[in-house]
């Protein structure tokens, strides 16, 4: 049974939300990498042993690429919806 032009408009504010949070949460993390790579230079500028703090930002950047494909992910599913629930294109 096909959903209901109700249903997918709500689908579609859903994913439309989930887009912002990861976009956001993209943003911080981005932060987060640059935040700990600042610490590893520190780090090393004191001699220290900084081979966890640089698998962290490998870890961190690892964890990024991920989010970005599941954004990609939310972006192809609002781009579904959206065309299910204005299915012709605006005149312009």
């Amino acid at each position: 049974m096909a959903a209901s032009l109700t249903e997918r408009t709500r689908q579609l504010r859903d994913e439309q939300r989930l887009l912002k949070k990861a976009d956001l949460d993209i943003e911080e993390g981005l932060q987060r990498v640059r935040r700990q790579e600042d610490r590893v230079r520190e780090l090393q500028a004191g001699g220290y042993d900084c081979r966890q703090a640089e698998r962290l930002v490998e870890l961190l950047k690892q964890t990024l690429v991920e989010w970005e494909r599941h954004r990609t992910l939310i972006i192809q599913r609002v781009n579904y919806l959206q065309e299910e629930v204005d299915p012709v294109p605006p005149i312009t």
